[in-house]
C-alpha cells in the first residue's frame, strides 16, 4: 500500500470517526445512520483506485445501502431499525468492494462470501496495516513492524497504539460491571469512566475511525488476496492467508497494556468478591447488591480477551517467552474473570430465578472456559491454527447440550419450584411465581406448567390456568399448525397436556 493512500485512509477514517461521535454519541438513531452512510460511501468514492471501473451491474448496490439507511429514519420499531442498519452496512461494504472495480453482483455466492469475510477481516484489523504503510518509506521496508525503526521506543510506541484503545474497552467494560473498579478509576485518574465522559467519547470516536480507515482501505486498495491476472467475473477467487505484520515487541506492549487492566481488575474480585471485604464501605453496596451485577458486561471482557488472543497469534511476526507469558497471563486472568461472571450469575438467579437469557448466557460462559482452555493448549504447542476446529466442537456441543436441556422446560421446571418451596428462595429474594413470563415461554414449557398446577398456591395456580387455557386455544385455532408438514414433537406434548385441563 503506497504511504500517501495509507495516509489518506487514515485522515479519512479520523473524520468519519469524529462523524460518528457527532452525530450518534446522544442522539437516536434516525437521519443520522443516512449521514454516515452517504459520507462512507463518499470517502470511499473519492478514495478509488484509479483507473478500475465499476461492474454497471453493480450500481444498486450504494442505492440499497442508502435506501435502508433511510427506512432507520422512516420506521419506529427498534428491531427493524436494528435490522435496517445491518443491511445498511452490509451493502456498504458490498458497495466498497464494487467501487475497488471487483464484481459483486455477477459473482457465485461462494465467491460473494469470500469478498465478505475478507472485507470484514479488513473492517476489523486492517488499520494496523495501514498505519505500518503510512509510515514505510519503501517497499523493501514493509516486511513488519519490528522493521519500521531502530529504535525500540517505535515499537513500544507503536505497541501503545494498538493497546491504549483496547485497554480502554477492558476498563469501560469492567467499570460498568463492578462499582468498585468504577470508583478505582474515578480515584486513580480523576475522571469517571464513562460511555459519556470524555474517555469513553474519546474511545468511541477512536473505534469508528478504526472501522472506518479498514473498511475505506477495500475502496482503496481492492482486496489482492482475492484479486489474479483476470478479474473475470467468473473467475474463481483464490484465498491467501494474511500475513504476520504485528512486531513481537509491539505484541507485548499490547499485551503489558491489557493484563495491567485485567488484573487490576481480577485484584479487587479476589478482595470483594470471593474475599469478602467491605463492600458498603467500598462502594456503598451490600455485598448481595454489588454481586448481582455485571455479568454480561465480564461476557463481553472475555470474548474481547479471547479475540485479542486470536488477533496477535495470527499476525505477530516471531513468538518469544515474553510473549508467551504475557499472552498466558491474559488466558488465565480472563479466567478469573468468568469465575466472576459466573459467581454473579448464580448470585442473581438464586435472588429472581431463571430466564432462558440467563441460561443462554451460564452455556455462554460454559464455552468461554472451555474455548480458553483449548487457547491455552493450543498456545502452548503453537498451534493456535486448529482454533477454529476446537471453536466448531465447542458450539455443536453447547448447541447439543441446549437442545438436550431443553431451555423453555428448565427454567419453568426451576422457577415452579422456586414458588412451591420458598425455602430455596435467599431471605433478600423474590418470592412467588411470574405467571406472565411463564405463560409466554415456548411450547416445551407447557407439559412442566400443566403438571405443577396441582402443587401451586391457589392464586397462582388461577393465574396459571387462565394462560394455558390461552395457550390452548391458540394452539387450535392456528391454521399454521394443521398441516402435517409442521408436526413437531413439543407442540404435541403441549397439545397433549392442555387436554387434561378442564
Amino acid at each position: 500500500m503506497d504511504r500517501t493512500i495509507a495516509r489518506d485512509l487514515l485522515a479519512a477514517g479520523l473524520a468519519l470517526g469524529l462523524l460518528a461521535e457527532l452525530v450518534l454519541d446522544g442522539p437516536a438513531y434516525g437521519v443520522n445512520i443516512v449521514l454516515l452512510v452517504v459520507a462512507t460511501l463518499g470517502a470511499g468514492w473519492l478514495l478509488r483506485r484509479p483507473g478500475r471501473a465499476s461492474d454497471p451491474v453493480d450500481a444498486w448496490l450504494p442505492i440499497a445501502a442508502v435506501a435502508f439507511a433511510a427506512f432507520v429514519a422512516v420506521r419506529g420499531d427498534p428491531l427493524v431499525a436494528s435490522l435496517d442498519t445491518l443491511a445498511a452496512m452490509v451493502f456498504v461494504g458490498a458497495s466498497l468492494v464494487a467501487i475497488s472495480g471487483l464484481a459483486v453482483t455477477r459473482r457465485s455466492a461462494a465467491a460473494i462470501a469470500g469478498l465478505g469475510a475478507w472485507t470484514l477481516e479488513a473492517a476489523l484489523v486492517g488499520t494496523p496495516r495501514i498505519v505500518r504503510a503510512a509510515r514505510v518509506a519503501s517497499p523493501a521496508q514493509a516486511g513488519g513492524w519490528s522493521r519500521l525503526g531502530s529504535g525500540w521506543w517505535l515499537s513500544v510506541g507503536r505497541g501503545l497504539l494498538l493497546g491504549i484503545p483496547l485497554a480502554m474497552i477492558f476498563a469501560v467494560l469492567f467499570a460498568s460491571a463492578d462499582p468498585i473498579f468504577r470508583r478505582g478509576l474515578d480515584e486513580l485518574f480523576g475522571l469517571r469512566i464513562d460511555l459519556g465522559g470524555l474517555g469513553g467519547r474519546l474511545l468511541f470516536t477512536l473505534a469508528c475511525a478504526w472501522f472506518a480507515a479498514g473498511v475505506l482501505s477495500v475502496g482503496a486498495i481492492g482486496i489482492p488476496a482475492m484479486e489474479r491476472a483476470s478479474l473475470g467475473a467468473a473467475a474463481r477467487s483464490g484465498m491467501v492467508a494474511p500475513g504476520r505484520v504485528l512486531g513481537t515487541a509491539e505484541a507485548i506492549v499490547i499485551l503489558l497494556v491489557i493484563d495491567l487492566v485485567v488484573g487490576l481488575f481480577v485484584g479487587l474480585q479476589v478482595a470483594y468478591l470471593f474475599g469478602g471485604l467491605d463492600t458498603l464501605i467500598a462502594a456503598g453496596l451490600t455485598y448481595s447488591s454489588y454481586a448481582r451485577r455485571g455479568f454480561f458486561e465480564l461476557v463481553a471482557a472475555a470474548c474481547l480477551a479471547g479475540a485479542v488472543v486470536v488477533a496477535l497469534e495470527t499476525t505477530v511476526t516471531r513468538r518469544t517467552r515474553v510473549y508467551l507469558a504475557g499472552l498466558l497471563a491474559l488466558l488465565a486472568l480472563t479466567a478469573v474473570v468468568l469465575v466472576s461472571a459466573t459467581l454473579r450469575l448464580r448470585l442473581y438467579q438464586d435472588a429472581y430465578g431463571w430466564t432462558e437469557l440467563r441460561l443462554y448466557v451460564l452455556v455462554t460462559i460454559g464455552a468461554l472456559a472451555a474455548a480458553l482452555a483449548v487457547m491455552t493448549a493450543l498456545a502452548l504447542t503453537a498451534r493456535m491454527h486448529w482454533l477454529g476446529h476446537g471453536l466448531v466442537v465447542i458450539g455443536v456441543v453447547a448447541l447439543l447440550g441446549l437442545n438436550a436441556v431443553a431451555p423453555a422446560a428448565y427454567v419453568a421446571a426451576r422457577n415452579v419450584e422456586r414458588a412451591i418451596n420458598p425455602s430455596l428462595v435467599p431471605a433478600d429474594g423474590h418470592v412467588g411465581l411470574d405467571s406472565g413470563y411463564l405463560g409466554v415461554l415456548p411450547d416445551d414449557a407447557v407439559p412442566v406448567l400443566v403438571g405443577a398446577l396441582p402443587a401451586l398456591p391457589a392464586p397462582e395456580r388461577q393465574d396459571m390456568l387462565t394462560l394455558l387455557a390461552t395457550r390452548k386455544s391458540e394452539l387450535a385455532s392456528n391454521p399454521a399448525f394443521d398441516s402435517p408438514a409442521a408436526w413437531n414433537l413439543g407442540r404435541e406434548r403441549a397439545r397433549d397436556s392442555l387436554s387434561t385441563l378442564p
